[in-house]
């Protein structure tokens, strides 16, 4: 989440004062307020997945249904990984920092291409129960929804809930994404309630985190950023039993390699 002015002063004291200041999970707004962050690229994660929606697709019609934490404020994790999934299945984003400002029609390019309805964008408050209720709202608007992409796990067992509740056969008549990749979200895959879902590794992040302020204290070695962005990418694996040659952003891993190094 962007941090407050009343955070960001706060760093700027720290650092004045000699300490290293590390950020995990997710970016400051700005980035460079703090020494390094250890993150994942959520663009990056977004955009695995929606390769793997339209390579599933086939060059079929997308009726899609995107179950966002909230539409009350922006925050860096919601938008990023929502507009690259947008963007990793081919279709054209006005701004990255935006969610919805996209054509509610129109074409996706990514595999074999196709058309595209966004059906619905919800907040789901990233939990089951707002996933259930949320996906719940979206079949009232479309019934042929036949792609979710969540915000994360749990929204995504929630919002196949749901699609099962109205009779949808999941990974027949609707295709579930998402991004995460904790113990408990993999098991979605290997269980068949989610097709395709990116993992990051927050242990990484912390370990990371400690590690650079023990070298900052026996060296005073201070980490650098990942070439070509403004945080250290700790990296993202693709987790799906159905791989497809559409996707380029990340590594594809069968479920249970993931669930062997997943987190939670």
């Amino acid at each position: 989440t962007p941090a407050s002015p009343a955070v960001n002063d706060a760093i700027t004291a720290a650092r004045e004062a000699g300490l290293l200041v590390i950020a995990l999970d997710t970016p400051t707004d700005p980035a460079d307020i703090v020494d390094i962050t250890f993150a994942t690229d959520n663009f990056v994660a977004g955009q695995a997945v929606g390769q793997w929606a339209a390579g599933a697709l086939d060059g079929g019609d997308a009726h899609i249904a995107r179950l966002i934490i909230t539409d009350k404020e922006s925050l860096t994790v919601d938008y990023l990984r929502d507009n690259g999934f947008l963007d990793g299945m081919g279709i054209d984003i006005a701004d990255k920092t935006i969610i919805g400002d996209e054509a509610e029609e129109g074409k996706y390019t990514t595999g074999k291409g196709g058309n595209y309805t966004i059906d619905c964008i919800v907040a789901t408050g990233a939990n089951e129960e707002g996933g259930q209720t949320g996906m719940e709202q979206c079949l009232q608007k479309a019934e042929d929804i036949n792609l979710v992409y969540t915000i994360n796990e749990p929204a995504a067992l929630g919002a196949a809930k749901a699609l099962e509740a109205a009779g949808k056969t999941i990974g027949k008549d609707v295709q579930i994404v998402s991004v995460d990749g904790g113990s408990a979200g993999i098991q979605g895959v290997v269980d068949g309630k989610i097709g395709a879902t990116s993992q990051q590794y927050p242990l990484q992040m912390a370990n990371l985190g400690i590690k650079a302020i023990y070298d900052l204290a026996t060296t005073g070695t201070k980490p650098s950023v990942t070439e070509g962005k403004d945080f250290f990418d700790t990296g993202v694996k693709l987790c799906t039993n159905t791989p497809q040659d559409t996707v380029t952003a990340a590594e594809q891993l069968d479920a249970t390699s993931c669930l062997d190094i997943a987190w939670g």
